[in-house]
């Protein structure tokens, strides 16, 4: 076989999930979430953000030229603009169970944001009913979630919008940069980067900077940093406690796609995207000596939560490959080459297809925090991702290259 991460395997590997992920397809419309051998499970719900997320994969799989994709994603999007949408308030619900009937109204800007996400990316590969999507999404947006007075997004509301939550999130508003970014170049409109900057500054030249170059997760509604929220549900799916060494990863890459992106972008941001990955491999990496980086630590970088999950190694070896490409230093690419060693050896399923979504301090598949392989979109940018540029985004970048 090619070595893990190779141009070659990260081709062969694309092909294999596109082909995985095409089991969450449902009859009539949507995406069901994924047991471990790929097939749907009844069982389990249907949330928002795993249906954009696969929306915003069969995008990018049509921009790849795979074939009868488009409408996947057009089936994508008609889930979220039927379904999912909530025709008496605006927004999106949350969460569907697998017959469509509503289990959580809330509205939540983490959910929100993958719709902007999955939207952009569709009108970019040209899915059908993809700008309409759109139009919607950014529309709720800037009403509901971006918030000019802080300069950030705000985190959920009430399902008809009258009670905003007094919490603040760092992972919402870090899928909001992403999308933000894929935002501005479906729509020309460089206001959305200017809000990624506005999130960057805050939660990461801001608040990261002050913590040693941990990213504090949870915040009051004066963005105030709350330490110990969750210090009593330490692993929660959304709001695990502490730092989580993944996030840094991800801050780190983004920060580097803005830059790229930015006609004159602040100079901490170079200093900023290396601070955070140098801290989250101290923290995180083989503390207990075995392989793969754990899922949380404290904000003195004690490991908290030891388990490995697979979206974590993905955003490692995404971040690893940035700074490389944008400093040329080969320490990061041979950290890339270790980490991808290992995501081979240990989390790469060749029998049931897809990655093991998580393991065990032992390294053994388990399903304490996620059950089975919901989605394949963390796998699918790792493998994606380092072959295309740092700006445009995905869906951009490769509309360009003429791949259809």
């Amino acid at each position: 076989m090619n070595q893990p991460g190779s141009a070659e395997w990260r081709t062969a590997e694309a092909a294999r999930l596109i082909a995985f992920a095409r089991g969450s397809a449902l009859p009539e419309g949507g995406f069901g979430w994924l047991d471990v051998n790929g097939a749907v499970d009844p069982s389990l719900p249907r949330p928002l953000y795993a249906n954009a997320r696969m929306t915003y994969v069969f995008a990018l799989a049509h921009l790849l030229g795979v074939p009868d994709t488009v409408q996947l994603s057009e089936s994508g999007v008609r889930a979220m603009m039927t379904e999912y949408a909530d025709a008496e308030h605006g927004g999106w619900f949350t969460s569907l169970d697998f017959h469509g009937t509503i289990i959580d109204a809330t509205k939540m800007s983490y959910a929100h944001a993958h719709v902007l996400l999955a939207g952009a990316s569709a009108v970019v590969a040209g899915v059908p009913g993809a700008q309409d999507a759109f139009a919607a999404v950014t529309d709720v947006i800037e009403k509901r979630f971006w918030s000019d007075e802080e300069g950030c997004a705000l985190e959920s509301w009430s399902p008809d919008f009258t009670e905003l939550e007094p919490y603040r999130g760092a992972n919402s508003n870090m899928h909001s940069l992403e999308a933000y970014l894929v935002a501005a170049d479906a729509s020309g409109n460089a206001v959305w980067r200017e809000r990624a900057l506005s999130i960057a500054t805050k939660i990461v030249n801001g608040h990261a900077r002050a913590h040693e170059w941990r990213v504090p997760e949870h915040y009051d509604e004066s963005w105030r940093p709350i330490l110990d929220y969750n210090s009593d549900r330490r692993d929660d799916q959304f709001r695990p406690y502490g730092a989580t060494p993944g996030h840094s990863f991800e801050w780190a890459r983004l920060l580097l796609n803005l830059e790229a992106a930015l006609p004159a972008a602040p100079p901490w941001m170079l200093e900023a995207a290396t601070g955070l990955f140098d801290v989250a491999v101290a923290d995180g990496w083989r503390p207990d000596g075995r392989p793969g980086i754990v899922y949380t630590v404290d904000m003195d970088g004690t490991p908290v939560v030891t388990r490995r999950l697979h979206w974590v190694m993905c955003e490692a070896v995404l971040a690893a490959d940035a700074l490389h490409r944008r400093t040329g230093d080969a320490r990061f690419a041979e950290l890339g080459a270790r980490w991808w060693d290992e995501i081979e050896r240990f989390y790469v399923d060749r029998i049931g297809g897809s990655w093991w979504h998580e393991l065990s301090t032992d390294l053994q598949p388990a399903s304490s925090t996620w059950s089975g392989k919901a989605d394949v979109y963390h796998i699918f940018q790792s493998v994606l991702f380092p072959s295309l540029p740092l700006a445009p985004t995905a869906a951009t970048a490769l509309k360009q290259r003429g791949a259809r």
